[in-house]
């Protein structure tokens, strides 16, 4: 469903990304693991269109799209959920929703995928009328799922999507991104909670210094807790 080749990225003369390929098949959980500065997030905003690469391809669903714009990418539906959830604060819950559906004509899809958003997340048919930023972290992150999800995609990226959160939300996180994944969708996860990642996960790559360090199955990984220290610091 999406293949990375060799991608080399840079800020400037600053080299983050050296050389990395992965692939995510259609319908799987893939984890992308690594410490601060690691290049996480930059291997997924230059999958979205957000960045250029130096050298290197992205492929999804046998299409090239590393020269393609991010709207033309959300709209072949590779749809990303960003890091720090990035919600449209003054903006009320429905409207965010609505925003997330601003590339898709398809009205009568548009209205059901709105109402199975509602039934996944019951909290924000509740909510829907309610400022985006006076919602609770948590519930901004399910927002932010939400909001991506009406874009109708077929491939998720999600940029820590537990990051801040409480134990308790962190577990609920995990069981949506669980769900969504038998519904059908194919998710890569970046994240830096090792345990919530591998947990739900069935390949893993680990990034160090811009380089893949480790490719193995997730329950390999979870199995093998001095590698993961080794790796990511515990």
């Amino acid at each position: 469903m999406l293949e990375v080749k060799d991608l080399w990225v840079a800020y400037g003369v600053t080299e983050v990304l050296r050389g990395i390929s992965f692939t995510v098949p259609e319908g799987s959980i893939v984890a992308l693991l690594g410490g601060n500065g690691s290049g996480k997030t930059t291997t997924l905003n230059t999958i979205s269109g957000f960045l250029k690469p130096r050298a290197g391809t992205v492929w999804f669903a046998g299409k090239r799209i590393d020269g393609l714009p991010t709207d033309a990418i959300v709209k072949l539906g590779l749809v990303q959920v960003p890091q720090g959830r990035e919600v449209f604060a003054r903006m009320s819950v429905a409207e965010n929703l609505e925003l997330g559906a601003v590339t898709r004509t398809d009205r009568l899809g548009i209205k059901r995928d709105l109402e199975e958003v509602y039934a996944l997340f019951p909290l924000l048919r509740e909510r829907r009328t309610q400022k985006a930023g006076t919602l609770s972290g948590g519930e901004q992150q399910m927002l932010a799922i939400a909001r991506a999800l009406m874009a109708a995609p077929k491939v998720l990226l999600m940029d820590e999507p537990s990051a801040g959160l409480a134990p308790l939300v962190v577990q609920e996180i995990t069981r949506i991104i669980h769900r969504l994944n038998r519904q059908g969708r194919t998710i890569l996860l970046v994240e830096q909670n090792v345990g919530a990642a591998l947990s739900i996960a069935e390949t893993a790559y680990v990034l160090r210094d811009g380089q893949i360090a480790i490719a193995d199955h997730a329950a390999h990984l979870k199995a093998n807790p001095e590698v993961v220290r080794s790796y990511l610091g515990g």
